[in-house]
């Protein structure tokens, strides 16, 4: 991160595994009265609230140090309070310090990320990075529509993956604090080798 990243006050919503990267979109439920009152005050306010992954899946558990702000795009408000919603992922972040708030959900201090959009994988890289993607997914047995992701540009590939594959919480942690779009790119590829590989023919392997 340069000496130019912004720092901001973010409401977080921490959830294990809800990893939103720049670019995606992540469909939420908000049901919670806490997180009820954060979506209200965010469509008041910027439409902005941040994900980020708690360490641990208990009440008040502490946070990773990297996570995504969200704008939330598409909302439908219902009667009862709940909200279903498309977070569109804007930025990334690096956590400062938590803050004591009077408001039910948890807020942070925070460093927005400066990051270089314009970044693309070479040929190689990007020829590499389908081949191993083909080959995950057919180990998998998914259904991919490769015309599709042939037209997608180096950047929504290589988030779009990262965000939707099936990895452990901590492998997707690892993706979103991924320096670079070629690390992250690399790390991916590894990864997919991984969960790729096969027990005895049967289990898929985990790095659970």
């Amino acid at each position: 991160m340069s000496s130019a990243n912004v720092t901001r006050r973010l409401a977080i919503f921490p959830l294990t595994c809800a990893v939103l990267f720049p670019g995606m979109q992540l469909p939420l439920h908000i049901f919670e009265p806490r997180y009820r009152a954060m979506v209200g005050d965010a469509l008041i306010r910027d439409r902005l609230i941040a994900m980020i992954q708690p360490q641990r899946s208990i009440e008040g558990a502490p946070l990773y140090h990297v996570g995504c702000v969200g704008r939330i795009g598409e909302v439908q408000a219902m009667d009862d309070g709940r909200y279903n919603l498309i977070l569109e992922g804007t930025a990334r972040f690096r956590l400062v310090r938590e803050l004591d708030v009077a408001t039910a959900y948890r807020q942070v201090e925070a460093e927005i990320y400066d990051e270089d959009e314009d970044e693309t994988l070479t040929h190689a890289q990007r020829g590499g990075f389908e081949r191993e993607a083909r080959a995950f997914a057919d180990a998998q047995g998914y259904s991919v529509d490769w015309d599709s992701v042939e037209r997608l540009d180096d950047r929504s590939l290589i988030n779009g993956v990262s965000q939707i594959a099936p990895f452990d919480p901590a492998s997707k942690q690892a993706l979103l604090e991924a320096e670079t779009l070629t690390e992250r790119c690399e790390l991916l590829v590894q990864l997919m080798q991984f969960f790729g590989r096969t027990d005895g023919g049967e289990e898929i392997v985990t790095l659970q």
